[in-house]
């Protein structure tokens, strides 16, 4: 591994580190300690997520033209700016501001930190640095979660000020360590510019005329709505609901989520990253089958308490396990995928396709609450549906693509916006 490299990930899982302080208390900061009620926290979150709706459209172009580490900069100051405004705020619009100043900076660094990363490494290696990223991150939500809990006190909000005065402060030490960084090629407005004639016009309907990746948006929002968009909302409403799971079990079982990617994530790296990429998300789709499954015998209320409670923590734990193995796979796809000056522009609509899928997560609650069974059969057809749509996905890739462990062995540029595979170009429908 590169400095380069080493500098992206060491500010990667500070921020991730800063981010884990905060996430799990917004709720309770604006609803209880500044005693807005939960209309307000809940408007909080849907102006994090407007935020970042509206910022990651133009991101990738920007990226593409000026190059990534400007991108990351501006973004975790506005970030920084952001976290800080909304630990020193008391009123709903102060709040609702500033978290869409966060939630637009955050979501900007996500794309602009992935193209660094394609950048710095070679499509043979991508797959391992995007796996370390993920782990990276993870750790870092952990351990912030875990210090974090033990300082807040909702009778003190000085120390939920204290807690976005943290998070603040590691956005900046981000833009600082990113300002270190050397990348390995210098942007330039011509960069952005197509070589191949047949690539002119706009970046988003060109992207849009790229069978593959449009088939692997499809994916990505299904796979991140059916995951993540149900972590905190539908899946914690069947378990609370219908389960009967105390709000400390939801705890332990979250734990269990990030314990799992933090023990699998080297283990599961070994075991996939010299096969397809497609059977591999193939398989991470039938492997939540399995958990949706559990979480709904935990529902069923045929055993006892802690059988219930036992599956439920194991639901999340398979989560966990299929994440580790997303994470080699989707990410450093989406790069290779790109052509020539459109690293960003993949990115960022990679970034913002995921963020819708986590903006609409919360619609399954209801049936989460109210039809708990119908709620996980329908997530077991979505998870098999992330097995089809990969199956499906594969066709369209090339050798190489689909599987990067065949070119070992062979000379490979870096990964510069310039040196993508021609194999990458999109097809026409």
């Amino acid at each position: 591994m590169g400095a380069a490299m080493r500098r992206i990930q060491a500010g990667n899982a500070l921020t991730a580190f800063g981010i884990g302080f905060t996430v799990p208390f917004l709720y309770i900061y604006v609803a209880q300690v500044r005693n807005l009620g939960s209309m307000a926290a809940t408007s909080a979150f849907v102006a994090f997520a407007l935020g970042a709706l509206v910022a990651l459209p133009f991101t990738g172009r920007i990226i593409d033209r000026r190059g990534p580490v400007p991108v990351v900069m501006g973004a975790a100051v506005a970030a920084s700016a952001g976290a800080l405004s909304l630990g020193l705020s008391t009123g709903p619009v102060p709040i609702l501001l500033s978290a869409l100043a966060l939630g637009a900076g955050q979501a900007v660094m996500q794309p602009a930190l992935a193209t660094m990363i394609v950048w710095c490494s070679t499509p043979s290696t991508r797959t391992r640095a995007f796996a370390l990223q993920f782990f990276m991150q993870n750790l870092g939500l952990g351990i912030g979660g875990l210090i974090g809990g033990q300082i807040v006190d909702v009778a003190h909000p000085g120390s939920f000020t204290l807690l976005f005065g943290i998070e603040a402060v590691m956005f900046l030490v981000l833009a600082g360590v990113i300002a270190t960084v050397r990348m390995p090629h210098a942007p330039s407005i011509k960069d952005a510019v197509p070589r191949d004639p047949s690539q002119a016009g706009g970046g988003w309907k060109r992207m849009l005329r790229h069978q593959a990746m449009v088939k692997l948006l499809v994916l990505g929002f299904v796979v991140f709505f059916a995951c993540y968009g149900q972590f905190e909302s539908g899946l914690a409403a069947f378990g609370t609901e219908a389960a009967g799971i105390s709000p400390s079990t939801l705890g332990f079982a979250l734990a269990a989520n990030t314990g799992a990617i933090v023990v699998a994530q080297f283990v599961v790296l070994r075991l996939v990253e010299k096969r397809r990429r497609s059977r591999v998300i193939a398989l991470v789709g039938l492997i939540w089958t399995g958990a949706w499954l559990i979480a709904g015998f935990s529902g069923l209320g045929h055993g006892s308490a802690v059988m219930a409670a036992a599956a439920f923590v194991t639901t999340y734990a398979l989560f966990g396990i299929g994440e580790a193995m997303l994470s080699p796979t989707l990410a450093p796809l989406v790069a290779d995928l790109a052509p020539e000056g459109s690293v960003g522009q993949y990115n960022s609509a990679f970034a913002l396709v995921k963020q819708m899928a986590l903006a609409l997560g919360p619609l399954g609650v209801p049936l989460g609450a109210g039809v708990p069974m119908l709620y996980i059969g329908v997530f077991v057809v979505v998870s098999l549906g992330i097995a089809w749509l990969a199956l499906r996905l594969g066709k369209q890739l090339t050798p190489a693509q689909d599987n990067p462990s065949l070119l070992k062995g062979a000379p490979v540029a870096p990964a510069a916006p310039v040196a993508v595979a021609k194999a990458a170009e999109p097809a026409s429908v």
